[in-house]
């Protein structure tokens, strides 16, 4: 796998790979992270109450504070991490010590948190992750630079210096933090509801326990509804542990980072391919000014458009079933596009991803309020046509831009939508409104020419 260095990737260390891994300081790690959590689970035994000794000894264990440099997560135009606030902590220990209160005491209960409590992701599992078994990511780190023959940089991380790689993409001299990718899922096992469910039909035992225990949850459909399944897991020693036993019997398989299904990693390099198989001449603005900005970011849309319709960049929304990507795929080759040409062009304009909100912001570097914004939606999400009026119209708010392109792409399932944004858009013309730009690029699936018909 080829790393970004500048821009988090969708993968996350999944604790439940650890000891699957094909490398020895991963398996190592997997002892390290069982025991770091028995030891958490006996402080909370031994406390008598909350903020008593026991008790906050747990919870400073439980403090992890943010480590960047993986380039994993769901960074928003940047690799940092995020850490573990004091309120989350505090919850964390909160529902660790109901759970054990209930009977359960498998190390695994703290991975499964993030199936039933809000604010508990798989950045979050993950970014927990590191913290815990750092030292033996630092023993693999080492190896791996040893045997790359690269020459490492010492960095103190939590008052301990390491051997570490510089990320020579980050200001300032950072570490890159190497990662094996056969402990790295697309969504770790106690965040996917899918790989749990399928687990939990295909185990007669588990199937009969679910349904016993905690069947309501699938049979209502309301599977994501973390409050509800939670109250279910809550209710006694056999619910939880149904649970438990479904996330574990659920496919221990990595990502496969090579095949690459979700576009995951390979997006910009499809995008900057696709970007220089089609050359476009941008004239470089003589002042950097909003009118000229507009005109640089027009033509890239057209631009991008053109590759989607014509150039066969659409095949790159769609998994290997035909089903559309995930829609920050299609934001991140958007961002990979418009990166290259503006680099091609050597036109003076920054184009950033912020995959956190789904958006992507242009502006030229030498002015703040200089910037065009640019969001994507599928014609599949939900929200694509109050996202028109409501959510790009916040944007602009908090970017202090008037000026924005609502970016639809058809993969599908667009229904009357098309009709309603334009509806939206004249109506919002006629009333004198601030109106953003409104494009829309057909992305859907086409035959070949071999198999159209004349």
């Amino acid at each position: 796998m080829l790393p970004l260095l500048y821009i988090d990737t969708r993968l996350f260390i999944d604790p439940l790979l650890l000891e699957y891994s094909d490398h020895q300081e991963m398996r190592d790690a997997a002892v390290t992270f069982r025991k770091f959590f028995e030891k958490v689970i006996q402080l909370l035994k031994a406390s008598k109450r909350a903020n008593d000794p026991a008790w906050v000894a747990a919870k400073k264990l439980m403090t992890f504070p943010e480590i960047s440099g993986t380039c994993l997560g769901y960074g928003a135009g940047s690799i940092r991490g995020s850490g573990f606030g004091e309120k989350l902590t505090e919850r964390i220990v909160n529902l660790a010590s109901q759970i054990i209160d209930i009977g359960i005491d498998a190390p695994e209960l703290f991975p499964l948190m993030a199936l039933i409590e809000p604010d508990i992701g798989p950045d979050r599992i993950s970014d927990m992750t590191t913290n815990i078994i750092f030292d033996n990511l630092a023993k693999f780190n080492a190896r791996a630079i040893r045997e790359l023959g690269l020459t490492p940089n010492l960095y103190k991380i939590r008052g301990v210096q390491y051997s570490l790689l510089q990320n020579p993409c980050e200001l300032g001299d950072r570490p890159l933090i190497l990662v094996p990718t056969d402990v790295l899922r697309d969504l770790p096992v106690a965040q996917d509801w899918d790989g749990i469910a399928q687990a939990a039909s295909k185990t007669e035992q588990i199937r009969n326990d679910v349904n016993i225990h905690i069947g309501e949850i699938w049979k209502k459909k309301t599977k994501r509804d973390k409050a509800e399944l939670k109250k279910q897991a809550l209710a006694s020693h056999d619910a939880f542990q149904t649970l438990l036993d479904a996330m574990q019997a659920s496919s221990h398989e990595p990502y496969p980072v090579e095949k690459d299904p979700e576009g995951l990693t390979q997006w910009a390099s499809v995008g900057y391919k696709a970007a220089n198989s089609q050359p476009l001449n941008i004239t470089k603005p003589v002042v950097a000014s909003g009118s000229e900005l507009k005109r640089i970011v027009a033509a890239i849309v057209k631009q991008f458009g053109h590759l989607v319709e014509n150039c066969g960049l659409n095949k790159e929304l769609y998994r290997e079933d035909k089903t559309p990507r995930h829609e920050s795929t299609a934001q991140r080759i958007f961002f990979s596009v418009a990166y290259a040409y503006c680099k091609a062009n050597n036109i003076d304009v920054s184009p950033e991803i912020d995959t956190g909100n789904g958006k992507i912001d242009f502006k030229f570097s030498q002015g703040f309020k200089k910037r065009v914004l640019v969001e994507i939606k599928l014609s599949t999400n939900s929200g694509t046509v109050s996202g028109f009026s409501n959510q790009i119209e916040h944007y602009k708010r908090s970017q202090e831009t008037e000026s924005a392109t609502y970016l639809v792409i058809d993969v599908g399932s667009m229904g009357n939508k098309d009709k309603r944004l334009i509806k939206e858009k004249n109506e919002a013309v006629k009333r004198g409104d601030s109106v953003s730009e409104l494009e829309f690029v057909d992305g859907t699936l086409k035959p070949s020419a071999s198999k159209r018909k004349n």
